[in-house]
């Protein structure tokens, strides 16, 4: 009896009990930090990369050099994160104010949808009404160029078996709009019309 009335007076080892509980949420919460902090720099990265590509891509010429471009902001984002997938595209618009946003079309049933032969401007000229009219690639002279890159990457900290539901691996978008230098003459034919099926 005597011992176990000495045994639950006993304060050796709390430190360690103590230390044991509070390890798991510490953990969480080193980890969090650094994985937020990771991919915050890695995102700066991509996007400083990107807007120098994207500047370097405004001058005539430029699509000749897609690769080296694209190659720039690749090499720059692999030395945040190796081994990290990166998948480029570029849109073209005639103006900033066309940058994702569906042609235009006359809602005539007022459901907004353009349906029931409603007519659109084919501001691409792809003979369908888009939800984004933008042409693929560079662009010509004067036109505004979307360009986006996504990446993903394993996430360097193991904070997936801490929060459930996140995912190994990480991704992100970076993109610019830029308007290309006047080195010609912007093609200012008028859009073709057609019927919304």
């Amino acid at each position: 009896m005597r011992a176990l009335r000495e045994l639950s007076s006993a304060r050796d080892g709390v430190t360690v009990v103590e230390f044991a509980l509070v390890l798991p949420v510490l953990m969480i919460v080193v980890f969090g930090l650094f994985d937020l902090a990771y991919n915050m720099y890695t995102a700066q990265m991509l996007q400083g990369a990107l807007q120098k590509a994207a500047r370097d891509s405004t001058i005539e010429g430029a699509d000749t050099h897609e690769a080296t471009l694209d190659q720039r902001v690749i090499t720059a984002v692999r030395a945040i994160a190796p081994g990290a997938r990166i998948e480029f595209d570029r849109r073209s618009y005639s103006n900033f104010t066309g940058v994702n946003r569906p042609e235009d079309y006359t809602d005539v049933n007022a459901n907004n949808t353009c349906d029931d032969g409603e007519p659109y401007e084919d501001a691409n000229g792809n003979g369908s009404w888009d939800i984004d009219p933008g042409r693929t690639g560079f662009g010509g002279a004067r036109d505004a160029v979307l360009y986006t890159a996504t990446i993903t990457y394993k996430r360097p900290f193991p904070i997936v078996s801490f929060i459930p539901g996140q995912t190994g691996d990480f991704t992100l978008v970076a993109n610019t709009v830029l308007r290309n230098q006047p080195y010609g003459l912007q093609d200012t034919t008028p859009p073709r019309t057609g019927n919304c099926t």
